[in-house]
């Protein structure tokens, strides 16, 4: 039997991250802000906000009781470490890159389906990448909180997928919607892909050995 006691904080910031990423997003919230501080000041608001709601989540994770789910074993350290590698690479491949099918996408007016680079794989990469690093963390963090967590951000991106889809077929009607989701599945080494790998790379890196002066917690075997 779980004790409620000390679930609080855990709990309101859990409601909160999930209003903070449903409520100003609708269409009529969004359209009232941005006629009151812009496209751009929403972008910042609605990211200043996310940061503040994810920070608090991690924090009152950290605070919440401990109820061991599974206990640790060595192999488990591995996966998130894996796990990370591929996350970063997508995520590198795929920021500010032609993508008219999700979000992060820049110039989508070039995307060009016959050669359409990592979005060929997946059409929402960065959901993609959020979704390869939530559930690469569940195995070695076998405690409630942070299995709940995890389990959260993974859920939020499949959840993501599927409404980013219903969204666009919506925008870009029937036709065009096929036209552009009908990609070829191509292995094509750019020196821009390199370049974008190497700077997965680097962040990967730069992720890794932060990692327990900001968490609290070493990755490292």
């Amino acid at each position: 039997m779980i004790d409620l006691a000390g679930w609080g904080e855990f709990l309101c910031a859990l409601l909160f991250f999930l209003l903070s990423h449903s409520i100003p997003v609708r269409p009529p919230v969004k359209a009232a802000i941005v006629a009151r501080i812009g496209a751009r000041g929403f972008t910042l608001a609605y990211s200043a906000l996310s940061l503040g709601a994810l920070g608090w989540l991690i924090g009152a994770t950290g605070r919440a009781p401990s109820v061991l789910l599974w206990d640790r074993l060595p192999w488990q350290t591995y996966v998130p470490l894996v796990g990370m590698a591929l996350a970063c690479a997508i995520a590198a491949l795929a920021i500010a890159r032609p993508n008219p099918l999700s979000f992060g996408g820049a110039q989508n007016a070039r995307f060009d389906p016959q050669a359409p680079g990592i979005v060929g794989w997946f059409r929402h990469p960065l959901l993609v990448a959020l979704l390869v690093w939530s559930l690469g963390h569940i195995p070695p963090n076998g405690e409630l909180a942070p299995v709940l967590l995890f389990a959260l951000f993974a859920g939020f991106s499949v959840l993501g997928m599927r409404i980013i889809d219903r969204r666009m077929q919506r925008q870009l009607g029937p036709v065009e919607w096929q036209r552009f989701a009908t990609t070829r599945h191509a292995l094509r080494i750019t020196p821009g892909g390199v370049k974008r790998l190497l700077w997965g790379a680097l962040a990967y890196l730069a992720l890794l050995f932060s990692h327990e002066a900001i968490i609290g917690v070493t990755p490292l075997p």
